[in-house]
């Protein structure tokens, strides 16, 4: 029976070329001359830190990031950016999450629009994926339409297609 994943992951090492590339790009622009800015990807937990003056450079730093994201071919929407920013002495920090695997509210609201389609497929949540299977390819690829339509604040990936 045809079968394929629904998943939300993102790649390590792709997310670090392009967070090497903003550094770069950052340490080149005039308006970060003489400042005190600096990005570190942390590959095992898959946290940003940030660390600069003022919001000024901390919004050109995330805007940085997002427009080397998606050169690369990442999706920005990966990044949880709900933590808010905090002083610390003359800086201000800010710790920028990757969000890996689909959240239960998220993975609700998918399983709840593949059922409200009336596509006659199997949809069920394995621990951070959900797993669509159906009799038919064309049904399968119907759920897949569904789900680029939808707007789940993350990016979603579709593999494992059997």
């Amino acid at each position: 029976m045809p079968s394929f994943d629904i998943a939300s992951k993102t790649d390590a090492q792709t997310l670090d070329n392009a967070i090497n590339v903003a550094k770069k790009e950052i340490l080149n622009r005039f308006d970060f001359r003489d400042s005190k800015s600096e990005v570190e990807l942390n590959k095992k937990d898959l946290i940003i830190s940030i660390t600069t003056e003022h919001d000024m450079r901390l919004n050109a730093i995330i805007d940085s990031i997002h427009s080397r994201m998606m050169k690369q071919g990442l999706d920005p929407r990966c990044l949880d950016e709900s933590k808010a920013h905090y002083p610390s002495g003359m800086v201000i920090k800010k710790e920028i999450k990757i969000r890996q695997g689909i959240e239960k509210e998220a993975a609700k609201k998918i399983l709840k629009d593949i059922k409200d389609s009336k596509i006659k497929v199997t949809a069920q949540l394995m621990d951070d994926i959900i797993r669509v299977s159906s009799k038919s390819i064309n049904d399968l690829q119907g759920v897949m339409a569904i789900c680029r339509q939808g707007d789940y604040e993350i990016p979603l990936q579709f593999i494992n297609m059997k």
